[in-house]
């Protein structure tokens, strides 16, 4: 309903729930984004492939042939040749997932012995992965993965090289053991030990340089002392250097060298997200016996407040009004009726009907007009408790994570603030220009930069001087409520704004 805004169906939630209701942030992933795409030139590749064996056989008949040694001679006689079954080839294949030619090749170097076989596989995968590693990998999938109670989520993104390997089975269930295993980290800050920050890595070793431990060491094995430090805080805030949590022997860099030699591709996790409901915000420290000593004291100030105001005499006309309304008979159908369309409480619907004579219509739209009242006085309150959700749309190219934050747990439970919360992640990602959750968020230097530029364009420098303010102060409005996302039509109902 292009009706309404992000901002207007925030302000009825808030309004129907009784809490203050706050998008508070978010994340959208769109797959392989900013990245360099290979060009794909069969024609080209297979010419390349053409002369590099041409070349190679070449070398080959150019060098001198040696004789093998007698040894050598010897040990080639002497290997049996070990007859490999159908069903070894198949068991050793189900469990390495490697093709069929190289499982049989690895059980006939094995003497048909199937664990050494696959030990001789993953030596020969984690090599061929090793030689993936300079390759392209541009496709692939966003992932989610939301913790039970939906106080922790993760968003991330794998890649691959093709569009065929991210449609596989494998791959999609590499992706969602990646997102559980970052959700499953609570230390990890990046992907790998090279995406640190230099400057960070140099401050800590002139820190660690001048500690009094390492004052009292010899001088030529500080530095060694100092370094295996290092590496062992960035290590543990790198995510492929971490325990693989579905098999604790192996790390996260030995899954995906096993899965690049397994599916023949080059596999890389590119980047992550993860959100922790209300990390670094006030909570509101609860003291329901102040509470209720304030509101006691608030209300008696109010009452005495009343006592001491001269009493009016009502007006001869607002008496002929009061005594001309009749008394309208509500029924529990039309409470009933109006309660489930607003999501008011019982009382409430039951004085709209009274003051609308029983219009149900005319009911909703006082209901919102008083809701919306409640709601805007409610923004001052700290929201701290909430959910957080995702949407990955069809394809998994497109991912969304955000946090949506409500006062209670109680609210935050509630089938009506979960319905809230799915609605905001998909809002997100069908807005493709959104940066920022409300206007108020936007840098103001990029405004300012902005607006110095607008006041130097040409077309403003032939409208009065008393004008051209205004001018550009309306197309700074445009241009910042177009990447917020409060301001965006709501998917669901486009007569509201989110907010």
């Amino acid at each position: 309903d292009n009706a309404k805004t992000v901002e207007d169906v925030i302000k009825e939630v808030t309004a129907e729930l009784g809490e203050k209701i706050s998008i508070r942030r978010f994340v959208k992933y769109t797959l392989g984004e900013g990245m360099e795409k290979r060009e794909e030139d069969f024609a080209a590749e297979v010419e390349a492939q053409t002369k590099a064996l041409k070349a190679e056989s070449d070398a080959k008949k150019a060098e001198p042939k040696e004789e093998p040694k007698e040894e050598e001679q010897k040990e080639e006689t002497a290997k049996p040749t070990i007859a490999i079954t159908a069903k070894q080839v198949k068991e050793v294949r189900d469990k390495s997932g490697a093709g069929m030619m190289d499982c049989k090749k690895a059980l006939g170097e094995c003497d048909g012995n199937a664990e050494e076989a696959l030990i001789w596989l993953r030596k020969k995968g984690i090599a061929s992965a090793d030689k993936k590693a300079s390759r392209i990998a541009a496709e692939g999938a966003v992932g989610s993965y939301i913790h039970a109670g939906a106080r922790l989520g993760v968003i991330c993104e794998v890649n691959c090289e093709t569009d065929f390997v991210a449609r596989g089975d494998r791959f999609k269930e590499l992706v969602a053991d990646m997102a559980m295993q970052i959700a499953a980290c609570p230390d990890i800050e990046y992907v790998s030990p090279d995406d640190v920050d230099p400057a960070m890595v140099a401050a800590e070793r002139e820190v660690q340089m001048k500690m009094e431990d390492m004052l009292s060491k010899p001088e030529n094995i500080r530095e060694k002392i100092v370094q295996g430090r290092l590496d062992k805080m960035v290590n543990e805030k790198a995510l492929l250097k971490q325990d693989f949590i579905r098999d604790n022997a192996k790390t996260v860099e030995d899954v995906i060298k096993e899965v690049t030699a397994e599916l023949g591709e080059k596999i890389s996790i590119r980047r992550f997200v993860k959100y922790t409901l209300g990390e670094g915000m006030e909570k509101r420290e609860e003291d329901f016996a102040a509470e209720v000593e304030a509101q006691t004291k608030a209300l008696k100030a109010e009452s005495d407040a009343k006592k001491a105001e001269p009493k009016e005499e009502p007006k001869e006309e607002e008496q002929k009004e009061e005594t001309a309304k009749p008394t309208i008979a509500i029924t529990a159908k039309q409470v009933k009726e109006v309660r489930d369309k607003s999501g008011a409480g019982m009382m409430d619907c039951k004085k709209a009907l009274g003051e609308c004579d029983g219009n149900a219509e005319e009911a909703l739209i006082w209901l919102r007009k008083k809701g919306i009242a409640s709601a805007d006085k409610k923004a001052s309150r700290i929201a701290a408790e909430g959910a957080v959700g995702s949407y990955i749309h069809a394809g998994a190219r497109l991912g969304v994570i955000c946090e949506v934050n409500c006062e209670t747990d109680f609210v935050a439970r509630g089938d009506r603030f979960k319905e809230l919360v799915a609605d905001m992640a998909m809002q997100i990602a069908a807005c493709p220009d959104i940066e920022y959750v409300s206007p108020d968020d936007v840098d103001p230097a990029m405004v300012a930069a902005e607006r110095e530029v607008q006041m130097k364009m040409e077309d403003m420098l032939s409208k009065p001087e008393n004008i051209r303010e205004k001018i550009v102060q309306g197309r700074l409005d445009k241009m910042v409520n177009e990447k917020a996302l409060l301001k965006q039509d709501f998917i669901r109902d486009n007569a509201k704004t989110v907010e």
